[in-house]
């Protein structure tokens, strides 16, 4: 018991919440209630939510501008997917599927060591235009490969896994992200990770290896941005490089951003909440009115920055944010009379003598013998 009370459950807290919702939606989804779209709507939840803790580790804690994670996602999902065209035949479904997640994530890392080594060199603007340019490389290269190898500009076709468990495989991930990016960050690596981002001179001077942390953070970003490019290939079962543009990871980048930076719940939730609009957007205008999703989406988009940034709504945001309402709400739940069971001077608790349901009598009759004690005298000498 005293080891439990010494756990800071605050830092457990996502796990907690993601890993109810998984085993909730796992018994909704067995049990026929989820429909298909909101199958689909978790799996693009689940995909979005990776790529922004992954993506945040290199822009938050970092402090290293990247716009590149589209590219990285885009390796995975092909060569992960084109692991899986293969082996699907020979290993089956699911072991095809670790498989894939394994080759698509260590390609991904491997891309990110090579673009690393000469790219982290490089600061601020520098590094973002090469890693947007090394995107936009990659897209090309799988756009104009031949139909037999990648499929081209058509896309390569990939197989469908069993969309009543992908979901729940790709929260099981999300749980694998957050626990590799929380235990890094808390670690003493963290501690050096976000020297560097505060300042990198007086970080050098103390003996941190810049160009270390640097790689490693990058690798894993990678690695992760991969994994989740593999799951958008099953996903989908189809992987288009028109689906990784720049814009998208500007996308992601907003997330990270939308969430506070550094911020891996705030993370969470922006990915979670712009996924959400983005696929209701595209469900509900539909038609004619299909032209005005772009336009919706990104009014929405910058009233969440402007709501989350503005220096004018810091009293608001301070007063009514989450936190303080629950510190709040705890506070009012602690302090209810009504409530207190521990209180050690209730009368049921205090050890007495006479039990208070015992006849009580005093005699008032004076005594011969009771003489009262004589006032002393004043003493004037004084």
């Amino acid at each position: 018991m005293a080891n439990l009370k010494n756990i800071k459950w605050k830092h457990y807290i996502n796990y907690i919440v993601i890993a109810v919702f998984t085993v909730v939606v796992s018994l909704l989804s067995f049990s026929g209630v989820l429909k298909n779209s909101d199958i689909y709507l978790l799996e693009k939840i689940a995909i979005a939510i990776i790529l922004a803790v992954s993506l945040s580790m290199v822009v938050g804690f970092l402090g290293e501008l990247s716009l590149g994670h589209a590219g990285f996602m885009c390796v995975g999902a092909y060569l992960g997917g084109k692991t899986a065209v293969i082996l699907e035949p020979i290993l089956g479904e699911y072991p095809t599927l670790i498989v894939s997640l394994l080759v698509g994530g260590l390609v991904a890392a491997l891309f990110g060591v090579i673009i690393g080594l000469p790219a982290l060199r490089l600061r601020g603007d520098y590094l973002a235009i090469v890693t947007l340019a090394f995107g936009e490389i990659v897209r090309s290269v799988f756009m104009n490969s031949s139909d037999e190898s990648f499929g081209g500009s058509l896309g390569l076709n990939t197989p469908r896994f069993d969309k009543n468990a992908l979901f729940i495989i790709a929260l099981v991930l999300v749980l694998a992200c957050l626990a590799v990016t929380q235990n890094m960050i808390r670690s003493k690596h963290g501690r050096a990770i976000t020297s560097i981002r505060d300042n990198e001179i007086a970080a050098k001077a103390t003996g941190i290896n810049v160009t270390k942390y640097k790689l490693l953070v990058f690798t894993v970003s990678s690695f992760f941005a991969g994994i989740a490019g593999v799951l958008y290939s099953y996903s989908n079962f189809t992987v288009q490089s028109a689906k990784f543009s720049y814009t998208y990871s500007i996308e992601i980048l907003v997330m990270v951003v939308l969430g506070g930076m550094g911020s891996i719940n705030g993370s969470i939730i922006a990915a979670s909440l712009i996924t959400f609009l983005d696929v209701k957007l595209q469900t509900i205008l539909t038609g004619n009115l299909a032209v005005l999703q772009d336009l919706f989406y990104a009014v929405i988009l910058i009233l969440l920055v402007i709501y989350n940034n503005a220096p004018s709504l810091k009293g608001f945001r301070d007063k009514y944010n989450i936190k303080v309402l629950f510190d709040k709400f705890k506070r009012i739940k602690k302090n209810n009379p009504s409530k207190i069971n521990d209180d050690e001077a209730k009368w049921d608790r205090v050890p007495t003598k006479i039990e208070m349901d015992e006849l009580l009598s005093v005699d008032m009759r004076v005594s011969s013998q009771y003489t009262p004690d004589k006032p002393e005298k004043e003493d004037n000498n004084v």
